[in-house]
């Protein structure tokens, strides 16, 4: 058995966006990606907004029938549309869960958080009785920072941070292997962000988790990602060792990122030079030819609009997509 307890290959999601015929139009939200996240691990997926990191997540979970590629999850093909072939989704519901960006659009507000939670134990008959399954609430919403007295209560009773707790227990009920955590963080205030991102790690130690966790924020990822992957306008630009990452980008949008970073230290802060992408994000209905993020690059010539650049690993473990790798480093 492999140690990668998920594998996506080439993975893509196409959405209609009008027209017809041969002139029908698609929205590339996500164009041949590729990555592994092996049993117990995080893997961080950053980018600015629109680049296609949530639909990746919810495209694993087929939230999203996907338009191509193949995803291997513990052994077993989820999908492999070239094949067509497709899991019955039941049993890995329960394998697999999601924690949504939104506290306050993800729970049903006329159900009681006991009821959410519950919910996942029903579906999936993991209690034999009301006292078990009343047990198995009351569990979650303890491993989550929470207690037996909120089980009656409706989500509009709870702040943002108590929701999206909430919201992680009922991810937790099912006492899932693999976790997509989409954006968990970006509707929090910064002083509750800590409490959840180290939530998180302590639930990873005692459940043996594993993350694909997604976020715009590197310095959060940086924090709880063991290898964090870099996405732009659909594709992954880079994916390395976060310290690696963070230490040592190779490609140019990952330097941009990194710069943006906030530093505590003032006399750092002040000698560190901060990259400006110049111009804005293209549209994913119409990207550009050869290296999508040419338009905005610095170190673009013409062999990058002609030419994509090859996914290749440039030292171990660090793979990275670019045509000037050599000028960039």
């Amino acid at each position: 058995m492999s140690e990668n307890l998920v594998q996506v290959e080439h993975l893509q999601q196409y959405f209609p966006a009008g027209g017809y015929g041969k002139k029908k139009k698609y929205i590339q939200a996500v164009d041949d990606v590729s990555f592994t996240i092996q049993k117990g691990e995080t893997l961080g997926l950053v980018g600015e907004s629109g680049c296609g990191k949530t639909t990746t997540g919810r495209t694993l979970l087929r939230l999203y029938e996907p338009t191509g590629g193949r995803f291997v999850f513990d052994g077993d093909v989820i999908f492999d549309v070239e094949k067509k072939t497709y899991a019955h989704m039941l049993p890995y519901r329960k394998r697999m869960q999601i924690v949504f960006q939104d506290p306050y659009a993800s729970l049903d507000p006329r159900m009681t958080v006991g009821d959410i939670v519950g919910e996942a134990i029903d579906v999936h008959k993991m209690a034999s009785n009301k006292q078990e399954r009343y047990e198995l609430i009351i569990e979650m919403l303890r491993r989550v920072g929470l207690n037996s007295e909120h089980a009656n209560r409706y989500p509009h009773e709870f702040s943002g941070g108590q929701r999206q707790r909430v919201g992680i227990a009922r991810a937790l009920a099912v006492k899932p292997e693999f976790i997509v955590c989409d954006e968990p963080i970006s509707a929090l205030d910064v002083s509750i962000q800590a409490q959840v991102i180290n939530m998180f790690e302590d639930l990873q130690a005692e459940m043996g988790l594993t993350y694909l966790f997604i976020a715009h924020d590197l310095s959060a990822v940086k924090h709880i990602s063991n290898r964090i992957g870099v996405m732009y306008l659909g594709r992954m630009v880079e994916l390395a060792d976060s310290y690696e990452l963070i230490t040592r980008p190779l490609h140019p949008y990952t330097k941009s990122l990194i710069s943006a970073i906030p530093i505590a230290d003032p006399k750092v802060a002040k000698a560190s030079k901060r990259i400006v992408l110049e111009g804005d994000v293209p549209s994913p209905l119409n990207p550009p030819s050869g290296c999508r993020f040419r338009t905005r690059c610095p170190y673009a010539d013409e062999r990058c609009a002609q030419e994509v650049p090859e996914w290749k690993e440039v030292e171990k473990n660090h793979f990275a997509a670019c045509h000037h790798i050599d000028r960039v480093s």
